[in-house]
């Protein structure tokens, strides 16, 4: 894959393109991690479909903002719909969200820009932010230094295999130490990266995601759930829940698999959205 930028509203964006002519695979992560935990998904592809893995600014990105440049989970939603525009992709385009609900988000707020869309073991409904990782983080984004804090722990290797706390709690093996050396370091070194994160934490509501409901069930286009059956952090009734209430909405379960499936099920999970590409 090479690595490219484009500029958007809020400042370049970084990106990977396996080019050619297949159909454009959109992988999207979720906060806290960069594009790498696409890695195997997209080893596993190969030359199927043209993968494009932007690394979001939720913390672990590299690539500076423009300066006062703020996001809230409704403006990420927008920024993923901005990056499609910018890189001039069509309606056969296949976003793929992981851990994070801005896919539903970005449907509701701009439904024609989403051709088809996978929804991976994401919070959804009430559950946000989800699970007890997820609101700890937001606790810590609302005191000073909390962040900060929060990063320095993770950076203690031994800390991360604390059961219940954490990746620790996303992952049905230990996420490995490169990764998260990789996705805590921005947090830890670049306050402006930090700043970033504690931003969109603090901009966010908790009803948001049950005020994407009723856009689900009006899109009316090609829809894949895809869930771990022992996801700690996104209850499973509410990957069902997801594919009863879309439309054409299909629902792949998971065995030995928690919240980040692409790291604990890869080459299942690349299987389903080949299918999916295909079928639809």
């Amino acid at each position: 894959m090479t690595t490219q930028q484009i500029e958007l509203a809020v400042g370049p964006i970084a990106y990977e393109d396996t080019g050619g002519d297949g159909t454009p695979v959109v992988l999207l992560h979720g906060p806290a991690q960069d594009g790498t935990v696409w890695r195997h998904v997209v080893d596993e592809l190969g030359a199927s479909v043209r993968c494009i893995v932007p690394t979001l600014p939720y913390g672990s990105h590299r690539t500076p903002l423009r300066p006062g440049a703020r996001l809230s989970p409704r403006t990420m939603a927008l920024l993923i719909g901005e990056f499609a525009d910018a890189l001039k992709l069509g309606d056969d385009t296949v976003f793929v969200e992981n851990d994070a609900g801005r896919l539903q988000q970005l449907v509701a707020q701009r439904p024609e820009r989403v051709g088809r869309m996978v929804v991976a073991g994401c919070e959804a409904f009430d559950n946000y932010p989800p699970g007890v990782p997820g609101k700890m983080l937001e606790m810590a984004a609302r005191v000073p230094g909390g962040v900060a804090f929060h990063a320095w722990m993770l950076s203690v290797r031994p800390v991360r295999r604390i059961p219940g706390l954490g990746f620790a709690v996303m992952s049905r093996r230990p996420v490995p130490h490169e990764l998260l050396d990789r996705w805590i370091e921005p947090l830890r070194k670049d306050p402006a990266a930090r700043a970033v994160l504690v931003d969109y934490l603090r901009a966010s509501v908790r009803t948001e995601m049950m005020d994407t409901v009723d856009a689900l069930r009006a899109y009316d286009r090609p829809a894949l759930v895809v869930w771990g059956r022992q996801d700690r952090l996104n209850p499973i009734a509410h990957g069902r829940r997801l594919a009863e209430l879309l439309p054409q909405g299909r629902l792949v379960e998971l065995d030995d698999c928690g919240t980040l499936i692409p790291l604990d099920q890869p080459r299942a999970f690349a299987a389903a959205i080949e299918e999916f590409v295909t079928r639809t």
